[in-house]
């Protein structure tokens, strides 16, 4: 069964086919789709992001396994059953045929329609009337088919109808207005069942259809696009000696600010825009022990005579916490590259976390016949993965336990997996390989 995080901005259509096929398999998905978890614009131009996904481009799924894949049809059909693909090979190239049908023939004039009434494209009144007549021939091709059935393919919902769906969604909340969807009572039908089940109510929630059609608004369009600074005037421009170069720093800086969003297209600006975080650990009072002067002696000098006795003379019980972890499913572990990959995973998407915490995790055992267990040190006396949403996606995947520094157990696990070597009793598995989370 499938695992893993699928990164995302909120209400993206193209994701909601993945989380509904997650819905009908049992896959366990989880959804990076707000700050700080994932910023749309930011943590996508990362090169950690960038690694896995060359394109930056979202929806990107990243399974538990450190599989990687990008766009939508592909991570949606990863994530279904074989009752959603098509059990025969013509009813899976059935589905095939319309989740082409969607892309091809749905979502060109759907955006050209819908994307002007949401403020996030400029609005053409010829290209808005031609979508209009390419919707119709959508939804009369679609209202013959269902003329005699209940889903697209089969008797059943299947990706066909999944991938159709997402595809008609803004159409049917924005712009389809009862009296342009009556002539084709078989779509509408079909639509409302669709969303009406439970795996799809999951995922869009309670989907309302429009009432009267959603129209160009100047203004809205005009709040949604990146704002830039204004040329200053001539009265305003300070005499060239007159500027100091911090201040000329400055306005260079200022000025090279709205190049990121023009790297975007419109939508993805309008969707870009998101609060900044508060620091999870802004309410704790200051602590003696630097994280960041441990962690150079640990890379930089030896393990055993140098930075452990470091790290227990200068450890601060009251400002730190020790944790033990272990990964709760070993049985769905199979080649230890991909349980390598697991881990490293986890760490890329900890990076904000980077400088309140430091991790040593390794992988036991061989392919099929492994466990991942390590030992986490925190900033405070929680489990730090509660503070932020942007540190939830992997550690549900874990058992925690709080250990105690001062007894023998803490000194001898913090001993052990620092220095990747020792008995390891509470493991019983050869050491394969470890990961060092600074």
């Amino acid at each position: 069964m499938a695992a893993g995080t699928l990164f995302t901005y909120p209400d993206n259509w193209r994701a909601f086919k993945a989380q509904i096929a997650a819905q009908y398999s049992g896959a366990r998905l989880k959804v990076a789709n707000n700050a700080p978890a994932f910023t749309f614009g930011q943590t996508n131009r990362t090169p950690a992001f960038l690694n896995n996904f060359p394109l930056g481009k979202v929806p990107a799924y990243q399974g538990d396994d450190g599989f990687c894949l990008f766009e939508s049809n592909a991570i949606a059909h990863f994530l279904s059953n074989e009752a959603l693909r098509g059990a025969t090979p013509q009813a899976a190239a059935q589905v095939l045929q319309w989740v082409s049908f969607a892309d091809a023939e749905i979502v060109p004039p759907a955006s050209a329609w819908v994307f002007p009434t949401l403020g996030i494209m400029h609005f053409n009144k010829q290209a808005t009337e031609q979508a209009k007549e390419e919707t119709k021939k959508v939804l009369s091709v679609l209202n013959q088919h269902l003329n005699t059935r209940t889903f697209l393919v089969g008797e059943r919902v299947s990706l066909a109808d999944i991938s159709v769906a997402c595809a008609m969604l803004w159409l049917y909340k924005q712009v389809l207005e009862p009296s342009f969807r009556q002539p084709y009572p078989n779509v509408t039908r079909w639509f409302t069942t669709c969303v009406n089940q439970p795996q799809f109510k999951a995922v869009l929630g309670e989907v309302k259809l429009c009432e009267k059609m959603a129209q160009f608004d100047a203004k809205k369009f005009a709040e949604m696009q990146p704002k830039k600074e204004s040329a200053p005037t001539k009265k305003e421009k300070p005499a060239k000696e007159n500027v100091k170069p911090q201040e000329k720093k400055k306005k260079e800086e200022k000025k090279a600010a709205p190049a990121a969003d023009e790297e975007m297209d419109e939508c993805e600006a309008a969707l870009a825009a998101e609060p900044k975080s508060k620091d999870p650990f802004a309410h704790l009072p200051k602590s003696s022990f630097v994280m960041d002067e441990c962690k150079r002696k640990y890379s930089n000098e030896d393990t055993l005579t140098v930075a452990l006795p470091h790290f227990w003379e200068n450890f601060d019980p009251e400002g730190y916490s020790i944790w033990y972890c272990e990964y709760k499913y070993p049985q769905e572990l199979t080649q230890t590259f991909m349980s390598c990959n697991l881990i490293s995973g986890m760490f890329q998407r900890l990076d904000r976390l980077r400088k309140n915490a430091f991790a040593s995790v390794i992988l036991f055992g061989t392919n099929n016949d492994s466990c991942i267990s390590g030992i986490w040190v925190f900033r405070g006396q929680e489990l730090v993965f509660t503070l932020s949403e942007d540190w939830q996606i992997d550690y549900e995947s874990y058992s925690w336990r709080k250990l105690d520094p001062s007894s023998s157990e803490c000194k001898t696990m913090v001993k052990e997996y620092l220095a990747w070597e020792g008995e390891f009793k509470h493991v019983g598995k050869p050491f394969n390989e470890g990961k060092v989370f600074k």
